[in-house]
């Protein structure tokens, strides 16, 4: 075996861990590809006789060439906007690349609340709170790697934590609450059961949405417990998307296919019902929604 055969054969050892990882820092599997490609070819064209610890060696690359990939993604934030209704929420929806049934994997083992919320960060601070936090990795590693001194990088992990975990606007019992409201409605989208649906819907409940979250021909603003319910039935296939977060401080929820935020549902909750439900699609919308996750 010649000695590049294998630098390959001891690369793909890390691969698992160097794909996780970027996973986690870029929110999809296809860009994961190919920043863990990226980072081969470093490797390939290095001399790494003298590393002692590869495997930090390996991670501080990947992380480096993702940082790259997020600023650059920053750079271009007029990327395009979700498109029309029959391609949000499909089983192909995101950004094209990796495989579908791969990339729902990787969102459902990550948590797509989490990919969702990562991704209103700054490219820095994604990358400090993911290596320290989610990976262990040390501030005085992170920082070289940012660009920051070890207390600098510590300090955009803490301000990450701290938007990522927002500022609710109910507190102890009423939140787990509204979070088990949420969670019914979900699951009886998901399971298009109308008489759960009915159940956690208030009578008078208004549905409002952005164009693009609906098909031709469904009215914007839909009112009454019944309408609703019949409609999520109908249109519910995108609820397996779905999962529980603090959308503008209170509990709503994200629909993010391969953890690609393409809709957010704000939603009111009275009692044990949900009143009103807002579902944002609109990118301008989207982007100025504040989104936090449910801890």
């Amino acid at each position: 075996m010649g000695e590049h055969d294998g630098l390959a054969e001891l690369f793909e050892t890390y691969r698992p861990h160097l794909r996780a990882v970027a996973h986690r820092m870029l929110g999809t599997g296809g860009e994961a590809d190919d920043a863990v490609q990226e980072t081969w070819l470093r490797l390939s064209r290095s001399d790494v006789g003298g590393v002692a610890n590869l495997g930090g060696w390996l991670t501080t690359v990947v992380s480096r060439v993702s940082l790259d990939m997020l600023r650059a993604r920053a750079a271009r934030r007029e990327e395009a906007a979700p498109g029309p209704y029959d391609l949000v929420g499909d089983d192909q929806a995101g950004d094209g690349a990796g495989d579908p049934e791969q990339e729902a994997v990787l969102a459902d083992s990550v948590g797509r609340a989490l990919l969702v919320v990562l991704d209103t960060l700054a490219p820095a601070e994604r990358v400090a709170f993911v290596l320290h936090d989610v990976f262990a990795v040390p501030f005085d590693q992170i920082g070289p790697i940012v660009g920051r001194s070890p207390v600098a990088a510590k300090k955009l992990a803490s301000r990450a934590r701290h938007r990522l975990r927002g500022r609710p606007e109910a507190a102890g019992a009423e939140a787990a609450r509204h979070r088990r409201v949420v969670d019914a409605f979900l699951t009886a989208s998901r399971e298009g059961d109308m008489e759960a649906l009915m159940a956690v819907l208030a009578p008078g409940v208004v549905r409002r949405a952005d164009p693009a979250a609906l098909p031709p021909g469904v009215p914007a603003v839909v009112r009454g417990a019944g309408a609703v319910a019949r409609e999520t039935v109908v249109l519910g296939r995108r609820a397996r998307f779905a999962e529980p977060a603090l959308v503008n401080g209170a509990v709503g929820a994200v629909v993010a296919p391969r953890g690609r935020l393409l809709l957010a549902l704000a939603l009111a909750i009275e009692g044990e019902r949900i009143a009103e439900i807002d579902v944002v699609a609109d990118p301008v919308r989207l982007r100025a929604l504040d989104l936090a996750l449910l801890v």
